[in-house]
């Protein structure tokens, strides 16, 4: 599990950093890549890890964000605001969702996905952006669907919480 947190936290932070070096065009691809693996992987982290120690996490990969690039300060708050928001609701869905731990996640990382999208780009850059909002969700939809069914697969059959 030790090597899934740090993937977990490296994937936000790499997310956060190429945003701050990119700018927003970069979003919806992060959103793909970094952040549909983060929202699949918070469901696998959240069965085996408690509520506080993923408050932490989240939190953490924020200040790892500043401390590696103090210029990307305001993405970092937008990140971990986004993030611990998307997380609760997440997390709420996941919980009460039924069906196989992949279902649960998909449902769930569509509800963290929304929140996420909206608030993320508009903390980060003080605008509302509604196509950058869009591209990300439906890029965060689909990468956290792919992670997710290969956490699934390599994972979650094996490794039970």
């Amino acid at each position: 599990m030790p090597f899934l947190i740090a993937l977990y936290a490296t994937a936000m932070t790499l997310a956060n950093l190429s945003i701050a070096q990119w700018g927003p065009w970069v979003s919806p691809i992060n959103a793909f890549l970094f952040i549909g693996l983060d929202l699949a992987l918070r469901d696998f982290l959240h069965e085996r890890l408690k509520t506080h120690q993923m408050g932490f996490l989240i939190a953490a990969t924020g200040a790892l964000t500043y401390a590696l690039n103090p210029a990307a300060g305001m993405i970092a708050i937008a990140s971990a605001v986004s993030f611990t928001a998307a997380a609760v609701i997440d997390w709420g869905v996941f919980i009460k969702a039924s069906g196989t731990w992949f279902k649960r996640s998909t449902k769930s990382n569509l509800a963290g996905a929304a929140v996420d999208s909206l608030l993320f780009p508009t903390i980060a850059f003080g605008a509302l952006m509604p196509q950058i909002v869009a591209a990300q969700f439906l890029a965060k939809v689909a990468g956290g669907a792919i992670w997710g069914l290969l956490i699934y697969k390599l994972l979650g059959k094996n490794h039970a919480p």
